[in-house]
């Protein structure tokens, strides 16, 4: 029944009526007391038409009721007030408003059709029509339908109005709500996704760190039995432990956190089998050039990881997703702390931001670089996709 209003709603809907009622007044009401009872009618379902527009029709029939019952006066300026509170029965309104808002359009042309034919002095309620003719009930027949059209046509362009102002903000709400549902999916999809990719890392890490531990396991026992009948393999044995450990441990760190589900067992892949990827990936169709600046780095078997997977992921979507009679470029940048990789393919058709927001790749790689401590940068530019990634020489895990 009452809606809910903004402070400036309020004060801007008691201004309206209080500035009707003085233009009103000023206009009319120095006519009689009936109009400044009308005029005061009509303010106050002005005031009360956006607050509760059920109270402002009632206002309003019974304003007009007195205006055409019992003060008898013709229609003036004023009454446009009546207007502005069909509009609101369907733009404000709850359902039973808005119908009541609608029915009103009828009675209203009914008795407003007769009280506009008959005028001020004969009440519209209870009128009597005198016909002396077929000719005479025609022509009163006519003029009253005539009246009756224009009044349903006054009435009910104000409350469709109303109405395709309702209905456009209930589509715009319910695209709204569609759009936050999209959004929180899309949220929710992304962390699965995130996820399921920590799971698959960390079964792949799985078998680095066993491996690393079993040579320093192999490296100390091999240390301990040799110590006495050559002393100088010691040394070599525990310069290999220290590498070892070293790797292993920052290996160690990008696990912390993680949760590992079932593994498989295999070698990993390393930046040294880069060549049979690419390979691979040219016997599939795909033309790829390799360009490499700088001094390579000593990198851990985590950071060779990563950068395989991401330029593995970055050339298995320039094959499924990108133009494969265009050449790919892979380019590694070496840096003295961290190596830069961009892969630069070109589109097919250019792709959907919810596509490079949810998409499994680009989550993977993100998430790859981001474990060793590095970033990654994905975008379309024009007809290219450009995949960028810098990871340092050691990863830490954040």
């Amino acid at each position: 029944m009452f809606n809910r209003m903004t402070s400036t709603r309020v004060l801007i809907d008691v201004g309206v009526a209080v500035v009707f009622f003085v233009v009103g007044f000023a206009l009319n009401g120095s006519d009689s007391f009936s109009q400044v009872v009308l005029v005061a009618a009509l303010a106050i379902a002005l005031a009360f038409r956006r607050f509760s527009p059920i109270i402002a029709l009632a206002v309003a029939w019974a304003a007009a009721l007195f205006q055409m019952y019992f003060a008898q006066i013709n229609p003036r300026w004023p009454d446009l007030a009546i207007l502005a509170v069909v509009y609101t029965t369907a733009a404000y309104g709850d359902r039973t408003t808005r119908w009541l808002g609608f029915g009103s359009i009828f009675v209203a042309a009914v008795l407003g059709g007769i009280y506009l034919e008959y005028g001020a002095g004969t009440p519209a309620i209870g009128v009597s029509i005198n016909v002396r003719s077929l000719a005479e009930a025609a022509g009163i027949l006519i003029k009253l339908a005539f009246n009756f059209l224009l009044l349903v046509v006054l009435l009910g362009l104000p409350w469709t109005a109303g109405n395709l102002v309702r209905t456009r903000g209930v589509a715009r709400n319910s695209r709204e709500a569609e759009q936050a549902a999209q959004f929180e999916a899309a949220r929710a999809e992304e962390g699965v996704i995130v996820e399921q990719e920590r799971n698959r890392i960390a079964r792949d890490m799985h078998d680095v760190v066993a491996h690393s531990l079993a040579v320093v396991i192999a490296q100390a026992d091999g240390a301990r039995y040799a110590a006495k009948s050559d002393p100088a393999a010691v040394d070599e044995a525990l310069n290999a432990i220290s590498t070892t450990a070293r790797q292993a441990l920052g290996d160690v760190r990008l696990l912390l956190g993680q949760l590992r589900h079932a593994q498989t067992e295999g070698p990993q892949p390393a930046l040294a089998d880069l060549d049979r990827l690419l390979d691979q990936l040219r016997a599939s169709g795909l033309t790829i050039g390799f360009e490499s600046e700088g001094q390579p780095l000593a990198f851990g078997v985590g950071q060779q990881l990563a950068v395989y997977r991401i330029v593995q992921e970055a050339l298995t979507n320039a094959l499924r997703h990108g133009d494969v009679a265009r050449k790919v470029i892979v380019h590694f940048e070496w840096e003295p702390t961290n190596l830069e990789v961009t892969i630069t393919s070109s589109l097919s058709s250019q792709p959907a931001t919810a596509e490079l927001r949810v998409g499994h790749g680009l989550a993977g790689m993100k998430e790859r670089a981001a474990l060793v401590g590095g970033q990654l940068w994905a975008e379309a530019d024009d007809r290219r996709f450009v995949v960028r990634a810098v990871i340092p020489a050691t990863g830490v895990l954040a």
